[in-house]
């Protein structure tokens, strides 16, 4: 019993998704989740519109979080009720495959012009799906200030 206690007390860790994967959408819209990413967002998963036309992939329970902090912020604000109904419209949950392919609705599909050559990357406690292409060009150009926004950024943070 008191390695239950000790269990149950100890802080569950967020996860940590990082990397960038090149996996491909197959012509049912499928796409093989990288293995790394698998366990960190679990068997439950949603996916949703993301900024700058990519589809966010996020654990069940941070979903739930972000969509939670959505929902207390004043509905009498048009542009918090404009977005959380794009936001959470276009929302879908997902469980990968005995394969660990997971479907990308074609209606997301659509939002990213997703064919078939995607992006995967980590970002932290979510992962980003993206068109190549608008990736590739997306990249390029933050690239260019990255090392200029940083003190923006991370003001508090020291290397």
């Amino acid at each position: 019993m008191a390695n239950v206690a000790v269990a149950a007390d100890t802080p569950q860790m967020e996860p940590l998704l990082l990397g960038t994967y090149t996996p491909k959408i197959d012509q049912k819209g499928r796409m093989a989740l990288p293995a790394k990413m698998r366990t960190q967002l679990g068997a439950g998963m949603v996916m949703a519109r993301g900024q700058e036309k990519c589809v966010y992939l996020l654990p069940q329970t941070e979903f739930r979080r972000i969509a939670a902090r959505i929902q207390r912020a004043s509905m009498g604000n048009k542009a918090t009720r404009s977005y959380l109904r794009v936001f959470l419209s276009g929302a879908v949950e997902g469980e990968p495959d005995k394969q660990g392919r997971i479907l990308v609705p074609q209606n997301l599909r659509s939002y990213a012009g997703l064919g078939s050559d995607i992006v995967v990357i980590g970002v932290g406690t979510r992962a980003e799906i993206w068109n190549k292409e608008s990736w590739d060009a997306y990249l390029a150009a933050q690239e260019e200030g990255y090392s200029d926004i940083a003190d923006d950024v991370l003001p508090a943070v020291e290397w």
